[in-house]
């Protein structure tokens, strides 16, 4: 059964690398809800939250395929329950309705809003929450006169994670690999064709 999941990966931060990514899901077509580039808690490293309405089998086998990208780190997929997400919303609304309407200032300070650009002819609240969150104020602002609405990818912290400086920090205190030792069967190939 379908379900939505959001699929983190941390990767080195290099050209081209998220033209590849999305070439994985375009090719088995499925559809990105949400994407969301940025740099994370470990120097150096890029952290990538896409949201996915699928199976869990089928994102199973996603992650697994993104990680087969040389400069991605770790790809890990959790459902809603499995963390902590919020969106952010900007709405533009004319200022002569919101200066007007006692009504709507107690509604935007009801769902949390708060203004950031207040002008003659506009002013721009912004939010943050869960879409049903964001989207339930559009439907309560289109009646004042709303003018434009903007939101953005979402943003998601894995609830069971220590952060992924942690994991470097466990792939660095492994011991080294042994030198590799030279095949004998070349270094007596090399022999022969050197003599």
């Amino acid at each position: 059964m379908k379900a939505e999941y959001t699929i983190t990966v941390y990767t080195e931060n290099q050209v081209g690398l998220l033209n590849r990514i999305a070439i994985i899901f375009s090719r088995r077509k499925i559809n990105i809800e949400s994407l969301n580039v940025s740099p994370s808690e470990a120097e150096g490293i890029h952290r990538f939250t896409v949201v996915i309405n699928e199976t869990e089998d089928v994102v199973r086998k996603l992650c697994r395929q993104i990680e087969k990208q040389v400069e991605v780190l770790k790809a890990y997929f959790n459902t809603n329950e499995e963390i902590i997400w919020q969106e952010m919303a900007l709405y533009k609304v004319s200022t002569d309705e919101v200066a007007e309407k006692l009504k709507v200032e107690r509604l935007l300070r009801e769902y949390g809003a708060r203004a950031v650009v207040i002008r003659k002819d506009y002013t721009i609240f912004e939010t943050t929450g869960h879409r049903e969150e964001t989207d339930r104020l559009v439907e309560v602002l289109a009646p004042y006169g709303l003018i434009e609405f903007v939101r953005s990818a979402r943003v998601a912290i894995i609830k069971a994670s220590k952060g992924f400086h942690e994991k470097l920090k466990e792939f660095e205190a492994v011991e080294p690999a042994e030198e590799l030792i030279e095949n004998e069967f070349l270094d007596k190939a090399d022999q022969v064709f050197t003599m």
